[in-house]
Parts: C-alpha cells; sequence; structure tokens
C-alpha cells in the first residue's frame, strides 16, 4: 500500500438481510474502481466467486477488496485539492447459516453499510445485523436499496413513496433504540450495584459519616442518544437502487438547488427532509403547523421524488424519446445520440443515473464523511475489544502498547498488533506467486527470434546438427521431474489468515508472536497457562484481498485490511499477532516482549451449529483424507464443528441445511477430494416427564417415581425419587446456565484468580455442541444461590428448601437436571453442592466410615450423570427432572469382606449401574416426554401464496406464531415455529409450492416439549372403540423415538408383522 497515512483510510463491511442487494451494491463500486465493466455492474456478482454462490445468488463467504478512489475536498482557502482514499470493503453474507461471517468480518471494519430493502423492511437478519454492529462499536450507514420497486412494482405515487420512507427509517431506528435502552438499563443496575458496594465499604470505615457520604455521591450520568438514529439531514441514509446504479443522499439535492434558488445550502439541507413545504404565495419554507389546511406537497416529494419518477415515467413506464431528450439536456449529461434511441430501456436508464446520481460516488462520499479514520475509530473500539466489561465510550491508555493501538501508530518503532479474524482456503494454485507470469513484449519478439531459427535450422539439411550435451538431456529431465512433483503440491488448498493491522507494520519475512484466544491478558506470558498460547510464526507472504484475486505485498500499514500466508498449522482460526516493532521478533524470549503481548479476543458464533452428520469415505481405505479434509475444513469455516464420537463415526455440525450442503461440496471437491457418504441428519432431542392425566399406578407403591435400588451382594442400599421440576425453577437455571459452568469451572480449578478468568471466559460461549444455548444470566454470580431459594420458597411445598441440598446438576455438571439429597445434613452453613465438593486438606485424614461414604457420594453423582446424559427414552440428555436421594445404607462389614478379596470395583460398577438404572426407571414412573428443537421461520410471502404457505408449514407440523402485513405491500410477514427433525427439504419445498415466491429463514430457538406419551396404548372404552386394539393413527413421538434407537442401534419395539389376520397368496 502506498497510501502509508491511515487518516486517509476506511474500513467498511456490508450487512443486511439475505438478498437485500449488498453484492450488487459491491459491484458499482468495482465497476467504478474499473476491476470490472459498467455495463455489467450487478449482473456479475464479481465478489461471488463461488460457483455455488453464483448458481443461488446468494453470498456464502465473506469476501474483502481494497479499493482506491479520489475525491475532491475543499481547503480552508475556499479551493478544491484532490485526496486520495483506500477504502477497504468487505461484503457478508446475509444468510442466518453464516451469521458467523458477518462477526468475523465486523470485528476488523470501523462502519457498516447497512442495506435494507425499501419493500421487505427490517428483517430478522436486520436485526441481527444491526446488533453486532452495536457491540462493536461500527459506525453505521442505512442504504434503503431497491427503490425502483416503489416506482415499477408497487407503483406508488411519490408522496405515498415518502410517507412508505418515513415509516422504513422509523423502523430501523426503534430498532437502534431497542439496543440503546437495553444497554442503559445495565448501566443504571451497574452503577447501582457499584454504588451500594462503596457506600457498604464507607460504612464499615466510617460508621458515623454514611449520612454525609450518601449526599456526595454523584449522580447517574444520562447518555445522549441523539447520534445513534439515522436521519437523512445528518447526511448518514443513501436512498439507492443497485441494480440500476444510482444513489443519492439528502446534501445532493441541497447543492444542487442552493445553486439554483440562491439560498444557504446548510439550511436547505436541515429542511429537505420532514414535514416542510414551499409555500406558493411567499416562496419560503414553512412546517406543518402552517399549512392551514392547505394541500401542499413536502419539499422531498416536489424536490426529488417527483423528479425520479419523471426519469422512470420517460424511460421505463412510458417510453418517450422526447421526454427523454428534454431530461438530458435539462441535467446536462452527455449521453450519445445512439444510446437515446437504444430500445434497451434499463441500459439507458442506468446511463442516465450513473451520470446523474451516482451510486458509487454517492457511497464513497458516504464513507469518507460518516465512517472514521483508524486514528479515530481504534480510539472507541479498541478498549471496548481489550476490556469487554467497558461501558465508558473510552478510556485513556495505561501503556505504550495501547497508546500505539488507540492512535493506530503506523511507525516502524511501534509495536505490531493485528487480529486475525478467522482463516480461509486458498487452492494453492491461485497463489499469486503460482500463476503463470504474463510475459513482456521483449520476451515475446525474443521467442520469435528463437523460434524462427529453429526452422531454419531445421530446414536446412546441409547444416549439421550439433551432438546433443547428455548433461543438458539430465537437467532437463530433472526439470521436468520438478515440475511434475511442484503440479502434484500445488493441487491442494492452503490456509490463509484473514487479518487487520492495528498499529505497527508487518513486513514480510519476519517473526511474529500468534496469541491464541485462550491467553489471558492478567496473567504473565511466562505463566503455563499463558505460555502454551503463544506459538511464534514467520510471515511467508502478505496480500492485499480484490475479492476472488490476492495482490502480493512486501509490508502492510496500521489500519489496513490483509491477508497472511505462514499461519497454517499454528493458528486455528483466530489469533492476534503481535511483535515489538516493525523488525519482528529476535529471540523468542516472552519475559522481554512481553509489553507487545496482547489478545483482543476470538469470533463469537451468532448461529447454534444445530445439524450434525455423520461422515464415511465410499472407499474405506480414503479415511486419512477424510480425517485430513475434517480438519482443513474446520479450520477454513468458523461456524463448522467437526470430532469423532466415541463410536467412531466422524461428526460435522454445521448451522442449517444450506451451511450442510456447503460443508460437504467443500470436502468432496475440495478439502478430501473423495467421495463421502452422509447419514441421515442427525437432530437433537430432549427427555422430560410430565405428570399426566391417566398414568399407570406407581411401581413402587408409595410416592410416585420412587425407585428403591441395590448393588451387588445388597452391600449399598439406596432409595431415589423422580419429580418433574417446577417450571420456575427450570427457566431460572435454563437462562443462569452460564453461572452454574463458572461454578464449576472454579471448583475444577486449583488457583482462584485463573479460575474466574477460564470460567468467564467459558461462560462467553454462546452454544455448546449439544445445540444448547448459554443465555446471557438473569442474576449476578453472587446472588445465584439467594434468587434460586427466593424461587424455592415461591413455588413451596417439598421445593421450599431445596436449595440448601442441591449436590449436583446434569447432565455433564452443566443443566437443568437436580441431585437433591434428603439425608440429614451435618454442616448448615454451606450449600451440599459446596460441602459435596469438599476435599480433605493437606495432612488431614477422614475416618474409614467418612471416606467410604464421601466415595459413594461421588460414585451416585457418576450414576446420576450417566442418567441424566442417556435418558430412557432414546439415550438422549434428560432437562428438567429433580432426583431425590431419600436414603442411602451401607454394609460396612460386607464391603471390608469385599475390599479384602480385592472386588471393590465390582462393588462399585454395579452401584454406579443400580443409580443410573433407578433414575432411568424413576423418570418413566411419570408421564414421559420428548422435547424437539425447533427453529423460528420467518417467512415473507404475497397475499396470493400465503394459503400455500401454511400449507406448507402444517404438514411440517409446524405451527404460525404471528403475522403481519407490511403497511404499503401487498407482503405478509409470516413467523412460525418448526420441528428441526422436520425442517429437511423444507426451503425447497416451500419456493416450490410458492414457484419461489416466498423464501424462509430459518433461526434456532431452543427446545419445546411435543405434548404426547411415547408409550400411549387406548385403554378406554371410548379410545378402543374409536382406535382398536392396535391404535392404527400413528403416535409421532413414538415414531421420533424409534427413529434415533434405530440409528443408535438400541433395541425398537417395532411388530414384525402387521395385520397378519388378513391373507396373503404366495405371489404378494
Amino acid at each position: 500500500m502506498d497510501v502509508q497515512n491511515s487518516v486517509n483510510v476506511r474500513s467498511v463491511t456490508t450487512i443486511g438481510h439475505v438478498d437485500h442487494g449488498k453484492t450488487t451494491l459491491m459491484d458499482a463500486l468495482l465497476a467504478a474502481n474499473n476491476i470490472i465493466s459498467n455495463r455489467m455492474a450487478g449482473k456479475l456478482r464479481y465478489l461471488d466467486s463461488r460457483e455455488d454462490e453464483q448458481e443461488r445468488g446468494i453470498t456464502m463467504e465473506s469476501s474483502a477488496v481494497s479499493l482506491r478512489f479520489t475525491v475532491m475536498e475543499r481547503n480552508p482557502n475556499g479551493g478544491t485539492s484532490p485526496r486520495t482514499y483506500v477504502v477497504n470493503m468487505i461484503d457478508t453474507p446475509g444468510h442466518v447459516d453464516f451469521s458467523t461471517e458477518v462477526s468475523t468480518a465486523s470485528r476488523l471494519c470501523d462502519g457498516a453499510l447497512v442495506l435494507v430493502d425499501v419493500i421487505e423492511g427490517v428483517c430478522t437478519q436486520t436485526i441481527t445485523v444491526l446488533r453486532q454492529a452495536w457491540v462493536d462499536r461500527l459506525k453505521p450507514i442505512l442504504v434503503i436499496n431497491k427503490f425502483d420497486r416503489l416506482i415499477t412494482e408497487l407503483k406508488l405515487t411519490p408522496t405515498e413513496a415518502y410517507h412508505h420512507l418515513a415509516q422504513l427509517i422509523e423502523q430501523v431506528n426503534a430498532v437502534m433504540g431497542d439496543f440503546f435502552a437495553g444497554e442503559r438499563m445495565e448501566d443504571d443496575l451497574r452503577w447501582r450495584e457499584e454504588r451500594e458496594r462503596r457506600l457498604a465499604a464507607k460504612k464499615e470505615a466510617h460508621a458515623d459519616e454514611v449520612d454525609a457520604t450518601v449526599n456526595e455521591e454523584e449522580e447517574f450520568q444520562e447518555k445522549d442518544d441523539e447520534d445513534i438514529y439515522f436521519a437523512p439531514e445528518k447526511g448518514n441514509v443513501i436512498f439507492a437502487s443497485a441494480i440500476d446504479g444510482w444513489g443519492f443522499r439528502i446534501g445532493k439535492f441541497a447543492h444542487l438547488y442552493a445553486v439554483k434558488l440562491g439560498v444557504k445550502e446548510a439550511n436547505l439541507r436541515t429542511v429537505l427532509w420532514g414535514d416542510f413545504y414551499l409555500d406558493p404565495k411567499t416562496k419560503r419554507v414553512i412546517s406543518h403547523k402552517h399549512l392551514r389546511g392547505r394541500a401542499l406537497k413536502p419539499l422531498f416529494v416536489q424536490f426529488v421524488l417527483e423528479n425520479i419518477w419523471a426519469v422512470y415515467g420517460a424511460v421505463v413506464l412510458n417510453p418517450d424519446q422526447d421526454k427523454v431528450a428534454k431530461i438530458v439536456n435539462t441535467l446536462n449529461l452527455k449521453i450519445p445520440p445512439r444510446e437515446l434511441k437504444s430500445k434497451d430501456t434499463k441500459h439507458l436508464l442506468s446511463l442516465i443515473f450513473s451520470q446523474w446520481l451516482s451510486l458509487s460516488t454517492c457511497v464513497i462520499q458516504t464513507i469518507v464523511d460518516i465512517v472514521p479514520p483508524p486514528t479515530e475509530a481504534q480510539r472507541i473500539r479498541i478498549p471496548k475489544m481489550l476490556y469487554p466489561d467497558l461501558y465508558e465510550p473510552t478510556i485513556e491508555p495505561k501503556n505504550n502498547l495501547e497508546k500505539a493501538l488507540y492512535t493506530c501508530d503506523a511507525h516502524p518503532d511501534a509495536p505490531v498488533v493485528a487480529l486475525v479474524s478467522k482463516m480461509f482456503a486458498v487452492p494453492i494454485s491461485e497463489l499469486p506467486e503460482n500463476k503463470k507470469r504474463p510475459i513482456s513484449a521483449e520476451e515475446m519478439r525474443e521467442r520469435g527470434r528463437a523460434a524462427r531459427e529453429s526452422r531454419k535450422v531445421a530446414t536446412d539439411g546441409s547444416v549439421a546438427q550439433p551432438p546433443q550435451d547428455p548433461v543438458a538431456n539430465t537437467d532437463k529431465v530433472l526439470e521436468d521431474g520438478e515440475q511434475a512433483i511442484g503440479s502434484l503440491a500445488e493441487d491442494g488448498e492452503t490456509l490463509l489468515g484473514f487479518a487487520r493491522i492495528y498499529s505497527g507494520k508487518i513486513v514480510t519475512g519476519t517473526d511474529i508472536y500468534c496469541v491464541l484466544p485462550k491467553y489471558n491478558n492478567a496473567l504473565e506470558p511466562s505463566h503455563a497457562k499463558n505460555s502454551q498460547n503463544i506459538v511464534t510464526a514467520t510471515v511467508e507472504t502478505l496480500y492485499i484481498m480484490m475479492g476472488r484475486e490476492l495482490v502480493e505485498v512486501q509490508e502492510v500499514h496500521a489500519g489496513n485490511v490483509f491477508a497472511i500466508k505462514g499461519l497454517q498449522g499454528k493458528v486455528w482460526r483466530n489469533a492476534t499477532l503481535c511483535a515489538p516493532n516493525s523488525a519482528g521478533i529476535k529471540s523468542a524470549d516472552l519475559a522481554a516482549d512481553k509489553d507487545c503481548l496482547l489478545n483482543l479476543g476470538g469470533a463469537l458464533r451468532a448461529a447454534a451449529p444445530i445439524v450434525r452428520v455423520a461422515l464415511e469415505p465410499a472407499i474405506p481405505a480414503d479415511m486419512p483424507k477424510l480425517v485430513q479434509g475434517l480438519k482443513l475444513l474446520a479450520q477454513a469455516d468458523p461456524c463448522v464443528e467437526t470430532f469423532q464420537q466415541q463410536t467412531g463415526e466422524h461428526v460435522i455440525f454445521t448451522a442449517g441445511e444450506l451451511h450442510l450442503e456447503r460443508c460437504l461440496k467443500d470436502l468432496r471437491e475440495r478439502f478430501a477430494r473423495i467421495d463421502l457418504h452422509a447419514s441421515e441428519p442427525i437432530v437433537p432431542f430432549r427427555e422430560t416427564c410430565v405428570k399426566g392425566n391417566d398414568m399407570a399406578p406407581p411401581k413402587s407403591g408409595g410416592k410416585r417415581g420412587t425407585i428403591h435400588g441395590a448393588s451387588v451382594h445388597n452391600l449399598i442400599k439406596f432409595t431415589i425419587r423422580a419429580a418433574p421440576l417446577p417450571q420456575a425453577i427450570r427457566d431460572f437455571l435454563q437462562e443462569n446456565l452460564a453461572i452454574i459452568r463458572q461454578m464449576l469451572h472454579e471448583k475444577g480449578s486449583e488457583e482462584g484468580g485463573d479460575a474466574a478468568a477460564e470460567a468467564t471466559k467459558d461462560a462467553n460461549e454462546d452454544i455448546e455442541l449439544q445445540g444448547d444455548y448459554i443465555r446471557r444470566p438473569t442474576v449476578d454470580r453472587s446472588q445465584f444461590w439467594a434468587a434460586l431459594e427466593t424461587i424455592c420458597r415461591k413455588v413451596g411445598g417439598e421445593w421450599t428448601d431445596i436449595a440448601n441440598k442441591i449436590v449436583a446438576f446434569g447432565p455433564q455438571r452443566v443443566g437443568t437436571c437436580l441431585l437433591i439429597d434428603l439425608r440429614k445434613a451435618t454442616k448448615q452453613d454451606s450449600t451440599q453442592l459446596e460441602r459435596h465438593s469438599d476435599q480433605p486438606a493437606e495432612g488431614e485424614h477422614l475416618a474409614e466410615d467418612e471416606q467410604i461414604a464421601q466415595d459413594l457420594d461421588g460414585h451416585l453423582e457418576t450414576g446420576f450423570q450417566l442418567a441424566t446424559l442417556q435418558g430412557p427414552l432414546c439415550a438422549e440428555p434428560v432437562e428438567g427432572v429433580a432426583y431425590f436421594l431419600e436414603s442411602l445404607e451401607i454394609d460396612m462389614q460386607g464391603l471390608e469382606e469385599e475390599r479384602s478379596h480385592n472386588r471393590m470395583a465390582q462393588v462399585v460398577g454395579s452401584f454406579i449401574s443400580a443409580v443410573r438404572d433407578a433414575c432411568r426407571n424413576g423418570l418413566l414412573d411419570w408421564s414421559p416426554r420428548l422435547m424437539l428443537a425447533m427453529y423460528s421461520c420467518d417467512i415473507q410471502a404475497s397475499t396470493d401464496v400465503l394459503g400455500k404457505v401454511y400449507g406448507v408449514v402444517a404438514k411440517r407440523r409446524g405451527r404460525i406464531v404471528a403475522e403481519e402485513m407490511k403497511e404499503g405491500t401487498t407482503f405478509f410477514t409470516v413467523r412460525a415455529l418448526l420441528p428441526v427433525v422436520e425442517s429437511f427439504g423444507f426451503a425447497d419445498d416451500i419456493r416450490k409450492r410458492t414457484s419461489g415466491a416466498a423464501s424462509p429463514q430459518l433461526i434456532f430457538s431452543g427446545y419445546e416439549m411435543l405434548d404426547e406419551d411415547p408409550f400411549w396404548v387406548p385403554t378406554t372404552e371410548e379410545e378402543l372403540e374409536d382406535l382398536g386394539e392396535k391404535a392404527d393413527r400413528s403416535n409421532t413421538a413414538k415414531a421420533y423415538m424409534d427413529a434415533v434407537r434405530e440409528r443408535k442401534g438400541l433395541f425398537v419395539d417395532r411388530k414384525i408383522i402387521e395385520h397378519a389376520e388378513k391373507q396373503r397368496t404366495l405371489k404378494r
């Protein structure tokens, strides 16, 4: 990059809902940079470089491109001078399956172009990407795209279009207002807690000064929300039609009319949007208060929209060459007469608009005006990346490294800090150094001269052939062999880092530190936990990304986005690259270089990887290729998870059906290059139980769910009772799973400080591999037990005082199942969970009986964890069930005898198995239920296909939750809940039934109980009369349960012979 001044750099991402025109908008910018032709802009979709992206018409991978634009800027003297800007653009997918691509891109940028379809309006993914921009503190610019649809499809009048646009901007601002309100409420709560803590501390120190200190406390500082909203008069709203290649801001027309009317441009800009009108008599601008019943048009309609409507009317709607010629002359445009007579109205329209309201000029000017340069943006964004709990806009730097980061210091002596947000795969043959270099004119002439001489020698028979040199032949053979080997090596894929440099200058050939995501900034680099998260790597090559092309460079300065080669095998998915200066690290001395080491954090996953598929190669001998291919896929795709199950199956987790298709295609064609067999999608279920209406009598004869069990030889007898958790307790545990996980990590770690840091890091993960949501906790860590006690007291009954008797959570020690010890507790000052995990202090020895009892408590918990991880219905995790340990009797004499015969392993094994079986049977004593993973499905459809949409949803056992009509359009937004297990092929089905008029977006929304007993059979006289003994009506829950059991190789209770009483012939 020869533009070294980071003040002239802008880094922007395009975000929005699927099919709202992000890639088409990028085409207009690429055409302005002469990368593609103007005629192909909008049709080529240059940044959709994958074959399947072009086929489907959607983006699946984020692509970056660095563009250069020269802008004429005004001097303080009143003149103008050119200034060159480098704009790093990252185009992101809008499909929910690829949300992670959005989060990885937004971490590298300072601003965002938020595209919204003018008809579809604010959709689900629009809200998601706006939230991502809010969290990452990006400066957003609203682009209202597909403006032409208001004219050609909806056929609105200019006044109707103005009201439609005003409502749309209000909708987007309402979303931004919700984000602001939520953040302010959190700030207020945090301020109050901090204030109470300080007052409590002062009360202890100066008991007599409390009243005085209360009055001295500063008031809660309110923040102004004015600058977060989109307003056309501020210049942060673009009205555009990317497919027709035009766009404008209010300022464009304000400038035109200011010259024409002789008024100040700044004054006109403030009244050109909003309820302001031009009084025809006084020629003054008036507000709506002074209308006095007159039907005047707003200035925006009169000055802006009517002109655009006139162009579309003359060119597209009612073609009229005379009118077009008049418009061209009035606007002083230079269009050849041949083009004016063209029958291609779309081309003529784009010619007129590209000269009058150029989209690329408008977008670049807006980016330059609104998006801050890295020197200003990093002052706001970096503190939040370093200190995620920070809620002030910015803070003062604490050391030289932070100072360099905040100021985007690009000097060679500044510390190098760059964030790799993801790794992406590129064919080795596509790298610039491996491509054929275009030959120069001189080389072509030299080749021609050599060819002519060789022909002359061949035709001249009198010239004796020189003797062949055997050494030269050998060299040629060696060269050919080396080329063959090279071509084989170049046939694979290599991984490059997708990165942004925040300070310093990174240079090819230098050595750098790669700080991995688990590095803890609070600890020293030489600490055992940190040293394993620092690796050194050599910067092999640096590239500037130009969409599908890569341009090799020698160095990259602070503020720029780039690709880096040399991290393969060192960095898994993301990392922070650090070095003391541009010369790199001389010797890997962590103590000397500790001031330059920093972790800027990993990417957050926005979509839960809920769809699981088991893979196997068609030819078993290709298994090593599959393993290697899966490893490459997991690195190249930030949202895919790959692992090997205990059964030996290789499984991939993907975010959805479309994501799964892309992953399988990549494995077959790029990473593994073998033929694969994929299983049916493996969908997670959950098991639970409820109090049914007509349950069978309890198995034990006592309380329902009570099971008596014993180990081998009845050496250990116990009684466990299962009961469904009340909904209030269950919801509380579900919402605070992050805190339960945090407590687990704190218990499992030896050092308290490290535990807190590790636990916090793990608690911030959004989704587990099981497909569970880890939500934001509703209470503070210190308030968890008190809040749980309060909820238990509210529920009442036997749940009143269970909080102090909880021994364990499950499954996997983090979940909504409880193991509750009802035996008499020995200590009253701590919870059972804390007592249960207490270990004897060093040098302290427990009595033998106590030691045995403590060991058995651990084995009991193991049995509970096994039972909740694999429930009785189909070996899926259990949710929302409490297990009460009512009694535990130990035959000490018998145990001692078994120990003397060295048979304790048999006793312990049988005890764990007995506990597991007792827990499972206790659940079955109630009315068991399956819980289905659910998708929240948003569908936009016109009124004529609404019935077909409802039919497809109903056929797949979904249900409609809400529907609303978009004002001013014929579109309905339908929200439905759909079981994940029924969702495969849903998108294709709905598109086929509606002829492509409706397209669904599926987002994982948690689990929902299927209220149907899988073991239900008709018993009453009415049921038998209605359904018969065999119950011909299919039991949905049993069908799901049997399918999962069959897949897992468990016993399936299925009749082999059906309708045996019917006669069958030999042929049939």
